[in-house]
């Protein structure tokens, strides 16, 4: 993952029950909306395999990397299939570590300020709040305050019409998931209604 380009367009889709043969149209709707950046979770059925054809598929047009890594088998095999960045829930500190020494962009989750003041020392390229729509835009603003320097990334309750609100309270990037990728549309393969939802996102940025 290129840090720097991500920032450009600090925006992260994310993949969760996605089946295998959908994949591939899945893709193509995501870079035709504008979305660079794409994570698939691990406790996916087939993540790996989907990690693998979503490469594929996409050659060097998006950025993917691995959601929901706890173990460091899951981090081994998401690796092993391609992905470029780990995304976690929570501090997984053997993960984290083992990022930070091979020098791989990892992104774990934290919600209180003792966590998210952890994740960051351990060396998270960005602390993703989660779940952050229960506590809302003025956490990140408080949060900020003592920790300006702590890169953030908004996970869960962001939409179009509040992201920008995220960043102005200090927010780095943002993450959108099921919102987006609902349940239905995806059984329907109802790539239109996905496409127009993530340019909902890519407008709102713009």
């Amino acid at each position: 993952m290129d840090v720097a380009k991500f920032k450009r367009k600090p925006i992260l889709g994310i993949l969760r029950g996605v089946e295998l043969d959908i994949i591939e149209p899945l893709v193509e709707t995501i870079i035709s909306s504008g979305l660079e950046t794409m994570e698939i979770t691990m406790n996916t059925a087939n993540a790996v395999d989907l990690i693998k054809k979503a490469k594929q598929a996409s050659g060097n047009r998006l950025t993917i990397g691995a959601g929901t890594v706890l173990t460091k088998d899951s981090l081994k095999s998401a690796l092993g299939s391609g992905a470029t960045f780990i995304v976690t829930p929570v501090v997984v500190e053997d993960v984290v570590e083992y990022c930070v020494k091979k020098e791989i962009p990892v992104f774990p989750g934290a919600l209180t300020p003792t966590e998210i003041y952890r994740a960051w020392q351990a060396g998270a390229t960005m602390v993703k709040v989660f779940p952050a729509k229960f506590f809302g835009t003025d956490y990140f603003r408080k949060i900020k305050g003592p920790f300006n320097q702590i890169e953030l990334l908004a996970c869960a309750g962001v939409t179009a019409q509040n992201m920008k609100d995220y960043f102005a309270s200090g927010a780095s990037a943002v993450a959108f998931g099921a919102s987006v990728f609902r349940k239905e549309w995806l059984e329907e393969k109802d790539f239109k209604s996905i496409a127009l939802a993530v340019k909902e996102y890519i407008d709102a940025w713009k």
